[in-house]
């Protein structure tokens, strides 16, 4: 029987959101103890904190917290008896941390050289990967747990599989399929990132075709050719996929930062807790030292 650890590390494994639940303290009877733990994902659950309408109540709460797609905390307290009709009449304290998985959806066109380079860096990444190329054969045998081949006879169809928001980097063995792709991302107008590999020129007369399609600057804009950091200069392959990987680096990196918010449980929702893992009334005044303590508990 697995472990709800055994549980964590196989939805990360997968990149799937999860929320943990974790019983922090109890007061009287309660179907389960301190440390109770169970994980939740938008279609299963997994162990148990007891069962019951506080079980089913925490799942609820824990797919609300799933919605929002953010890495947060949370603390709720359940009057068992009063509030959710279980006999076993105590109270629970119960702390949820949401994980979304992995922000970064990444779709990426291309076995060649670089492609393959790069992948042993995105190995290394949060991000999820699906590798597109109609040559099965140009494949490693073996890739990251991240990391998915997608064979296909026609790559661009594979573009609108991914969901919104998604990372796109075009880099086939062939220019019109190149154009092609990028076409099929364009369309969509939802890609948070797209890298096309190839020279200024290259560029240049893709701009030209978009034009003479009727696709306006604004719809092709995004589109970052050549792709990678100038700073990271350099021809071979690995060099090549340093500088696209550090360019989607900085990329995730800026999307992760306007999104940043408070971390960590608010102190203020930590003193009814301290207050009654203390024994005290939660009413109580609490003093200089509790609060010390519930920031030093906190990560503000």
């Amino acid at each position: 029987m697995s472990t709800w650890l055994d549980v964590a590390r196989a939805l990360e494994d997968s990149a799937t959101p999860y929320v943990i639940i974790t019983v922090l303290g109890v007061r009287g009877s309660t179907p389960r103890d301190n440390g109770a733990k169970m994980l939740v994902t938008a279609q299963d659950s997994f162990c148990t904190i007891g069962g019951g309408h506080l079980e089913y109540k925490a799942i609820a709460i824990a797919r609300d917290m799933l919605c929002s797609g953010e890495t947060r905390q949370h603390i709720e307290k359940f009057p068992l008896g009063a509030s959710l009709g279980q006999c076993c009449g105590g109270s629970t304290h119960v702390l949820f941390e949401s994980f979304p998985g992995t922000a970064v959806n990444l779709m990426l066109f291309g076995a060649g050289h670089v492609g393959t380079a790069l992948v042993g860096i995105l190995g290394q990444l949060p991000c999820r990967v699906h590798w597109v190329d109609s040559r099965q054969d140009q494949f490693p045998s073996q890739l990251p747990a991240n990391v998915q081949a997608v064979v296909s006879d026609a790559p661009a169809d594979a573009v609108t599989s991914m969901p919104a928001g998604s990372y796109f980097l075009v880099m086939t063995h062939n220019h019109p399929l190149d154009f092609a792709i990028t076409e099929a991302v364009i369309k969509r107008g939802d890609a948070r990132y797209v890298g096309l590999i190839g020279s200024q020129t290259k560029w240049r007369r893709f701009r030209m075709r978009f034009e003479h399609r009727g696709y306006e600057a604004q719809d092709f804009e995004a589109v970052h050719c050549p792709v990678g950091l100038r700073q990271v200069p350099g021809k071979l392959p690995m060099e090549v996929a340093t500088s696209i990987a550090a360019q989607l680096i900085e990329e995730y990196q800026r999307d992760s930062a306007r999104s940043e918010t408070q971390r960590g449980v608010d102190w203020r929702q930590l003193k009814p807790l301290l207050s009654s893992l203390s024994g005290e009334d939660e009413s109580a005044v609490d003093t200089p030292a509790k609060a010390s303590a519930a920031r030093d508990l906190s990560d503000e």
